[in-house]
């Protein structure tokens, strides 16, 4: 018979962020993760402390997929790498947002911190002070993070297709186009066809446009012109 291999946290988290990718954050128990790897429950507190410990775990190995910028790119190209980067990273597990954003995770670790750190490197490059580049920080995450929700209707589905659009024919055949005519006009447009990730692609250059804009306000004299970011 083959011999099993040893539990390890690295083996615990990979098996953790498949079931909750399968199952979802309500389905990631420790019951039913012990099921999975085959083993009894209680050997999982040799690796792990609970299901908080758990999901700051699977967090922290999707932020470790997360690209860091490259030094030798222009500050506000390094905003769109570790943006986009973060973006694709948690779309391929778009459970991990959920605990993220109802604080169920919060890893804290260099691991898991290492993107925000870059991001914050880069808005310091372009001259934020800490205010500023507090401010920029979170006009980034909310837009990788806001995106990814609405994209996936609560985190969960498919990536690739906008959560609206199971729902849009509902909405066209409900709504007045003459009470409602610009709304009406923009649910008809979007039938067209549209794909989440090019959307934020799209947000996400109208971010930085305001972000050299803002950058150039502060320091005019070492700012990229507006349409370096075009």
């Amino acid at each position: 018979m083959a011999r099993r291999e040893p539990l390890s946290r690295e083996k615990v988290l990979d098996a953790a962020l498949e079931l909750a990718d399968e199952e979802g954050l309500e389905g990631l128990s420790m019951r039913r993760l012990a099921k999975t790897l085959g083993v009894e429950a209680m050997s999982l507190y040799n690796h792990v402390s609970n299901k908080a410990d758990i999901l700051d775990g699977i967090a922290e190995r999707v932020f470790s997929q997360v690209e860091r910028p490259d030094p030798a790119l222009p500050w506000h190209e390094q905003v769109r790498q570790v943006a986009l980067s973060t973006y694709r990273a948690f779309a391929r597990h778009p459970v991990v947002p959920l605990a993220l954003v109802t604080d169920r995770s919060n890893p804290t670790s260099v691991r898991a911190l290492e993107p925000l750190d870059g991001l914050a490197g880069a808005l310091f490059q372009a001259g934020f002070d800490d205010v500023g580049a507090w401010r920029a920080l979170g006009a980034v995450n909310g837009l990788v993070f806001g995106c990814l929700l609405m994209s996936t209707g609560g985190f969960s589905g498919d990536p690739d297709r906008h959560a609206g659009q199971e729902n849009v024919g509902a909405y066209i055949r409900e709504i007045d186009p003459v009470a409602l005519p610009h709304f009406s006009r923009l649910l008809r447009g979007t039938q067209r066809g549209v794909t989440p990730e090019a959307d934020f692609e799209q947000a996400l250059n109208m971010l930085i446009t305001g972000l050299i804009a803002e950058a150039k306000r502060i320091r005019p004299d070492d700012q990229p012109s507006l349409s370096a970011c075009e």
